[in-house]
């Protein structure tokens, strides 16, 4: 211990220790940079799919930023701050963590040209704290369209087609149909109180997309337990704890000494279970959903007295049930009070591609249901991820309902404003907010080179589109041309959901920046198993 010299002399064996702009600043830059260009890539609708192979070996094939950076488990600690950024655009707005990531790295990539120039970290974090300030102030001025009527599908649907279009090109009209449609069946007086929890997805494999369809109320992926597989405006009973007679903690042995004992044996439980069920029957209820087991004896029973049961093993998906039918989860079993129970107005089990569906339906419906086809695992799941981010694009549109032009518009537009204002700032912080500027071209440039396109040509064409005053031009990535009318094509970015990528973008790098020694200690545990197992020497 003692006969170590500096820093290393303070840690515990095996720790390690960096500083400096070369050993720890651009290290931790490099690692986030490397980080960026794996998610860059996915940018737009012409992105590119990831395949990630998780620890457990599960498969997933996306583009979706939040899937892959969650399944890649980044070790590396600079770059983990880029990746908390991204979860936490993911649970604020549920959209935009591509662009975080990839921002992030652009600006870190600015930051190192700079550097290596000789400017200090701290001139660089100055300048990219006031454009970041001049930035957010500029948003403002470029929205091109408000979102006036939550309830109107034609305008949700408007809302979200950019969101879905990014993920799946080609489906973006239809999916938006279906997510706009479920979502304004559910959608609340006071708009703000809309919660993504009341949009659920099921997945069908068989098919194909196009027979895809949206259930006021819940399609469950499993059949009912009983005969009984169809009833009209039924009274629900929701047991929460299974129905099942209950058993005494402590084993009893039982002397049975002749056949009129065995047969007797059963008959009290028999009794019973069928006073419960006659007692469930009374009460007006023809439909039965359980939290736990049934047991066969309590089944025999409900089909007797025509009733039908559903078996639910999963206590959230119990909850939600009893949120769309309006009843109370009982942990008893006797017979249920009035105010217990739910109401549906059908319930039927349906075949769909071989599968099975018990569906519910029910009138003003605080649930529905986008029941999605198709004839891959993978694609159902992608999908399933799209429809995800398009319902998070609703619930923002009900916080705040402006919208930006898409397609690298906005981006371009604040990279020109910001040049013209970065000319006249003082000091070495200019260098620090025109490389901002030239940060925020990633968008265009990566939707560009995804596209197929020459980005240097996209980017001159839309910086003359934008300095002739045209600030809805994006770019193209369909047709031939380079340049598009954002707003024209219907090409929306969320506002409120740019602004918070770009606070968290610039969180993350002003953090990575403020970074001039990394101390590592050993790591806890002891020498790692080989590859074959842990095995005796003999």
């Amino acid at each position: 211990m003692f006969n170590k010299q500096g820093f290393q002399g303070l840690l515990k064996e095996g720790g390690r220790h960096f500083s400096g702009v070369d050993e720890a600043l651009l290290r931790n830059i490099e690692a986030c940079k490397s980080l960026a260009s794996i998610t860059k890539t996915s940018l737009g609708p012409y992105g590119m799919n990831k395949l990630v192979v998780n620890h457990l070996g599960k498969h997933f094939v996306t583009s979706d930023t939040n899937t892959v950076i969650t399944e890649l488990e980044i070790m590396h600690p600079a770059a983990k701050l880029v990746v908390m950024a991204a979860k936490a655009q993911e649970q604020e707005c549920g959209d935009g963590t591509n662009f975080v990531v990839s921002f992030s790295g652009e600006l870190l990539q600015r930051a190192e040209e700079l550097l290596k120039e000789g400017i200090h970290a701290s001139d660089v974090y100055k300048g990219y704290e006031l454009a970041r300030e001049k930035t957010l102030g500029l948003l403002d001025g470029c929205k091109v369209w408000t979102c006036s009527d939550a309830h109107s599908v034609q305008q949700i649907s408007k809302a979200v087609r950019t969101a879905i279009g990014a993920k799946q090109l080609g489906f973006e009209t239809l999916i938006s149909g279906l997510v706009a449609e479920a979502c304004v069946k559910v959608m609340p007086e006071k708009i703000r109180n809309f919660d993504v929890d009341s949009v659920r997805v099921t997945k069908v494999q068989g098919g194909n997309l196009n027979s895809s369809f949206v259930v006021d109320g819940m399609a469950i992926a499993r059949e009912v337990s009983g005969v009984e597989t169809f009833k009209e405006k039924a009274k629900v009973a929701v047991f929460a704890g299974g129905i099942e007679l209950t058993s005494t903690e402590t084993k009893g042995t039982v002397l049975l000494e002749n056949a009129e004992q065995l047969m007797n044996f059963t008959k009290g439980e028999e009794a019973r279970m069928e006073e419960f069920v006659k007692s469930v029957k009374d009460a007006g209820v023809d439909f039965v959903v359980s939290g736990g087991g049934v047991s066969e004896i309590a089944l025999h029973f409900l089909n007797k007295y025509r009733i039908m049961v559903l078996k639910i093993q999963s206590k959230f998906e119990l909850r939600r049930v009893c949120r769309t039918v309006g009843a109370m989860a009982m942990n008893h079993t006797g017979k249920p009070v009035p105010e217990e129970l739910g109401y549906v107005e059908s319930v039927k089990v349906e075949e769909v591609s071989s599968q099975k569906l018990t569906v519910l339906r029910t009138r003003d419906s605080k649930i529905s249901t986008i029941v999605i086809r198709s004839a891959s695992p993978n694609v159902l799941d992608e999908v399933e991820r799209a429809i995800d981010n398009a319902v998070n694009v609703v619930r923002c549109t009900c916080r705040d309902p402006h919208f930006l032009p898409g397609a690298g518009a906005t981006e371009v537009e604040l990279a020109h404003q910001l040049q013209q204002f970065g000319a006249t700032v003082p000091g070495l912080d200019q260098y620090a907010v025109l490389k901002f500027a030239e940060a925020l071209e990633v968008v265009p440039r990566v939707l560009a080179e995804n596209a197929g396109h020459n980005h240097v040509d996209a980017i001159t064409a839309l910086y003359a589109a934008h300095q002739k005053g045209e600030k809805a031009m994006g770019v193209d990535v369909d047709a031939g041309t380079l340049v598009c009318d954002a707003t024209e094509r219907e090409i929306l970015d969320h506002a409120e959901t740019k602004r918070w990528a770009l606070r968290f973008a610039l969180d993350a790098v002003l953090t990575v920046l403020q970074v001039d020694q990394i101390i590592m200690a050993k790591q806890a545990g002891g020498p790692k198993v080989p590859d074959g197992g842990a095995r005796d020497d003999d």
